[in-house]
């Protein structure tokens, strides 16, 4: 007995085609149910994704529930195979045997711990030779991990393998996580969520297996490896609104002291001129197009940032005079220019700090009202009901 808890358990399997590695699959999780998990109820279930072999017989004839999910992807396969799933206690991993479930106990175990959410480790396990790209392994999961960490990670909370295709989790945790990705981005939307909800989060080391031969991967390193990326930003507003704040704030104190004092001597480098400024005018731009694309993901958030929650909360009225007073106050600083321009006969004019200065101005104006109303036109897009089918008269 592993422990003091005997609920049973579910091992849900996403499938796709994958006659050649099933039966070896669905043979260690029938040997786990017969002896490490025999005192408990378990049960199978593959999520078909539309297989056209031989990959349901295969899984109706080793005591398996079938479950047809019609929509492609890997999350949609587990999608429909946890919302299957009999008992609170989830296991789920590939049916190309790269994952061993003969290790499934280690993490049921480790669940019961009083853990919500247990991922196995490759990267603390043992990768046997071939079984994960050099790229994989030391760039793309350890960057991943980084960020998540940093971004999302709380208490303590850390993460170790964020691209771990095996775990365990129980099913009431995952339900309230309200996991909605269809794509490879499932994996990391759900740990992002768990995460975000404080959900207790656990590790252990496992053993990871190269692809048997012949078999075509269905991962794609570069359009899954993006996927997960965008999944970590898409839950990290509060990351663009300090980043870009904090570079929009050092850019303008540049410009505005280089206008103030001029070039100043550093002994190794002439710093706070012209070149200074035209850089940090694009500097500003930059980091309020950070901000910009934090708000832009705000918009359906509940959990917003001051400025964000300020921004959004604008009506139509102020938002149309406030737009409308910056292009009148803009106009006149360029009809200051244009003027002292005119009264020295069109001839260079010594005002390039102030040109600039209000370039900056401009561009960061315009910049900020125009995704301050896509903010709007999104949001008023939000809080429409779907339309409805036309009716016939």
């Amino acid at each position: 007995m592993m422990g003091q808890d005997l609920a049973g358990v579910s091992f849900v399997i996403p499938c796709l085609n994958e006659a050649a590695t099933l039966p070896i699959v669905l043979e260690k999780i029938n040997r786990v149910r017969k002896n490490e998990l025999s005192d408990r109820s378990t049960e199978i279930v593959v999520a078909d994704n539309g297989s056209t072999d031989e990959s349901e017989r295969i899984a109706l004839d080793h005591g398996a529930r079938v479950v047809h999910c019609a929509d492609r992807g890997y999350g949609s396969a587990l999608q429909g195979g946890i919302a299957a799933a009999s008992h609170d206690v989830v296991v789920f991993a590939d049916a190309d045997d790269t994952y061993d479930f003969l290790e499934a106990p280690h993490l049921v175990a480790e669940l019961e711990r009083g853990f919500d959410l247990v991922l196995g480790s490759r990267l603390d396990g043992n990768i046997h030779p071939g079984a994960m790209p050099w790229l994989h392994r030391r760039v793309g999961t350890p960057v991943l991990n980084l960020l998540i960490n940093v971004l999302h990670a709380r208490n303590g909370n850390r993460v170790a393998d964020c691209n771990s295709g095996f775990r365990c989790f129980r099913a009431a945790a995952f339900s309230s996580w309200q996991v909605t990705g269809r794509g490879m981005e499932f994996a990391s939307e759900m740990l992002l969520k768990a995460l975000k909800s404080g959900a207790r989060i656990s590790h252990v080391p496992i053993s990871l297996h190269p692809d048997h031969a012949g078999r075509t991967p269905h991962l794609r390193t570069w359009r899954d490896g993006t996927r997960h990326l965008l999944q970590i930003l898409l839950e990290a507003p509060h990351f663009f609104h300090g980043s870009g704040l904090l570079l929009w704030g050092i850019c303008w104190a540049v410009m505005l002291a280089a206008s103030r004092l001029g070039t100043v001597s550093l002994g190794f480098a002439e710093v706070l001129g012209l070149h200074s400024m035209m850089f940090a005018m694009l500097g500003s731009c930059f980091g309020l197009t950070l901000w910009s694309t934090g708000l832009l993901l705000s918009v359906r958030s509940t959990a917003q940032q001051r400025s964000y929650r300020a921004v959004l909360g604008l009506g139509e009225g102020a938002l149309f005079w406030g737009a409308t007073a910056f292009a009148v106050l803009s106009l006149a600083f360029f009809a200051v220019i244009v003027r002292r321009w005119a009264q020295a006969g069109f001839e260079n004019l010594a005002l390039e700090r102030q040109t600039l200065l209000l370039t900056a101005f401009g561009a960061n104006g315009i910049l900020f009202v125009f995704n301050v109303i896509t903010a709007h036109l999104l949001k008023q897009m939000a809080e429409r009901p779907p339309a409805g089918p036309l009716q016939s008269r």
